[in-house]
């Protein structure tokens, strides 16, 4: 017993302290800032609260520099978040940009679905902007550059199926199909071979069997995908080939192929065109709205 609490007592004497020496060693193109700031919905986050946050939840698998090497990397896939890279998928800012601190605090509260990140909407919304606070002092990204200007996302039309057809027909022009598949399944013949910028394999997302999408659940959240992409993935941003009202109808058109997930694009689909719906739709229909079965 003396021995296991003498071992806890120099496990959180070094959470303490491995926050200074990390800032020491950081060997970024420019110093990071160890008294950077985050402003999320009206809060401003510290990052010296928030790297006791981190030292406690985070760095078992995002390492204890932010690289993402923790020891529990080796099982995770897929691989957990490098900040020193200052590559983020979730954004609501252009490709190749920064993303707001509003978009940090989003994926740290949702989490990341198939994969194991997990919510952490449990912390309070003061300790999630000092974890936002924290993560952003491993690369010095933000000390030389600005978080981009989030797009703009037009009203959603009215849902019609002329929307929808015309959203399936881009499907194909775009060549969706190629990774995500004929049926959305995400068995396009380009799958197995897809790989994330770390050359780390990656899967094409799977509408079949999800009701979420990597960066949220609503037909918003789906547009902005589309036009800034998922940086570090295959999957570009379409900001400059496809025109608002042709996203949002190809939003809606993917909207039935996640015939798991009930929706008014999934019950106009089924009634009146499409018969790849019809025909693939469970017996055992899948009725809630927040909890996959």
């Amino acid at each position: 017993m003396r021995i296991s609490l003498t071992k806890a007592c120099l496990n959180l004497a070094l959470s303490l302290t491995l926050p200074m020496a990390i800032y020491a060693q950081q060997s970024d193109l420019a110093k990071p800032n160890p008294n950077q700031e985050s402003h999320v919905d009206g809060l401003t986050g510290h990052a010296h609260p928030g790297a006791e946050l981190y030292y406690r939840y985070c760095w078992g698998c995002h390492g204890a520099r932010g690289n993402g090497d923790g020891e529990n990397a080796q099982w995770v896939n897929p691989q957990p978040r490098n900040f020193v890279a200052a590559v983020f998928k979730c954004r609501s800012t252009p490709t190749g940009t920064l993303p707001t601190d509003d978009d940090l605090n989003a994926s740290i509260e949702r989490g990341f679905i198939t994969s194991t990140m997990p919510s952490w909407i449990t912390l309070t919304a003061q300790q999630r902007a000092d974890l936002v606070a924290f993560i952003k002092t491993f690369t010095g990204r933000w000390t030389t550059d600005k978080a981009g200007t989030p797009i703009n996302i037009p009203p959603e039309p009215k849902l019609t199926l002329e929307s929808m057809k015309h959203g399936k027909e881009l499907y194909q022009k775009l060549e969706c199909w190629k990774c995500h598949g004929q049926e959305g399944r995400g068995d396009g013949p380009s799958a197995a071979t897809l790989t994330d910028s770390t050359d780390q394999p990656i899967k094409a997302y799977n509408f079949y069997s999800n009701y979420r999408f990597k960066c949220g659940s609503s037909n918003q959240d789906l547009y902005r995908i589309f036009m800034t992409g998922l940086d570090g993935t295959p999957m570009p941003s379409f900001a400059d080939v496809v025109k608002p009202e042709d996203a949002w109808d190809l939003v809606h058109y993917l909207r039935a192929l996640q015939i798991w997930h009930p929706s008014p694009e999934l019950a106009l689909w089924q009634s009146q065109g499409g018969e790849y719906a019809k025909s693939q739709k469970p017996e055992n229909t899948y009725t809630g709205a927040d909890v996959h079965p």
